[in-house]
């Protein structure tokens, strides 16, 4: 299981500094991320309860996508691709195996939250004018599961 946790913060803290120095993260990278994550998920419930949380959290994670697809079309009148990466969205798809729903909707709402801050607090320090959107989530998830393995978070699955 250490090994699982170390790639696991390996991947993500990758993540984070090829997304903020680049703007650009290896695809094969999300994978790892969702099988990983599904993983640890999975050996803390019962079968049944992981893939019933898994599809609402794919549900919950589509939901957002659409909002953002009918804002980007309808209210920016921009390409899609021009303001939303699709490295973001696969990393929304890889954290949907992570976290029970009620965990995963907090978790995914405050990593927003958490994105928005430290972009606001960071930005002029980047020659970039887009958001590192995976990069900064992934640093709030591996946050999340640090503070969880240390015993400062109680429990992330069972809520």
């Amino acid at each position: 299981m250490i090994v699982i946790k170390f790639i696991l913060i390996t991947v993500l803290l990758y993540i984070f500094l090829q997304d903020f120095k680049d703007r650009e993260v290896y695809w094969f990278l999300f994978p790892i991320v969702g099988i990983l994550t599904g993983f640890l998920h999975f050996n803390e419930v019962l079968r049944e309860v992981f893939l019933l949380t898994l599809i609402y959290n794919i549900l919950f994670v589509l939901f957002i996508f659409m909002l953002t697809l009918l804002y980007i079309k309808l209210k920016l009148k921009e390409k899609f691709s021009h303001v939303f990466g699709y490295g973001d969205l696969l990393f929304f798809i890889a954290i949907t195996f992570s976290f029970s729903t009620f965990s995963f909707i907090v978790l995914f709402v405050m990593s927003l939250i958490f994105s928005l801050s430290l972009h606001i607090i960071l930005k002029n320090k980047s020659s970039h004018s887009s958001v590192p959107l995976a990069g900064y989530m992934s640093l709030f998830f591996l946050s999340t599961y640090l503070a969880y393995w240390m015993g400062i978070v109680d429990s992330l699955y069972r809520i």
